[in-house]
């Protein structure tokens, strides 16, 4: 037996490798393609000043940019902005190709955690459904705007291919 057998092995092996790496670099990389702007002409030039997208697709992850919690002033029901909060998470997550179940990891950031969490999880547990995803809540001091009481930021995986632009 001679030492030609491991050397055609890995041959082969930096072949697939050197192959397979600008495949993996070209689906991490930030394109018009990968970076999902609002389709809200206002809230896009919004996001065009901030210099922020409403989501990245990378590879099959999708990180979304964290969703500002509000209350309208007639609303006297916490859970009603964390509704709507989720829904908009729930329409950028269907134009990246997912929905919440394919939600791994949320973080919320909260400006009174104690008096918001019950909220939260009441809107969460109606519309991301079981089970749930990993979940880190935090306390804040202040968010942008300044009339936002939460933060929702959520990573999630992509299960199918994303929805054609409009």
């Amino acid at each position: 037996m001679t030492n030609d057998i491991p050397y055609s092995l890995a041959q082969g092996a930096l072949a697939v490798l050197t192959l397979a790496l600008p495949l993996h670099a070209a689906a991490q990389t930030r394109t018009p393609q990968t970076v999902l702007m609002s389709p809200n002409e206002r809230a896009r030039a919004g996001q065009e000043q901030l210099g922020y997208a409403d989501a990245v697709v990378a590879g099959d992850m999708i990180y979304l940019s964290g969703i500002v919690v509000g209350k309208a002033p007639d609303e006297t029901s916490l859970e009603t902005g964390f509704e709507r909060a989720f829904r908009r998470i729930g329409a950028i997550l269907e134009r990246a190709g997912a929905g919440f179940g394919d939600i791994v990891d949320m973080t919320s950031y909260h400006t009174d955690v104690v008096g918001q969490i019950d909220a939260m999880s009441a809107a969460q547990k109606k519309l991301l459904g079981s089970p749930p995803p990993a979940w880190t809540a935090v306390q804040v001091v202040r968010l942008l705007p300044d009339d936002g009481i939460a933060e929702i930021k959520v990573v999630a995986r992509r299960s199918r291919p994303a929805a054609a632009a409009k």
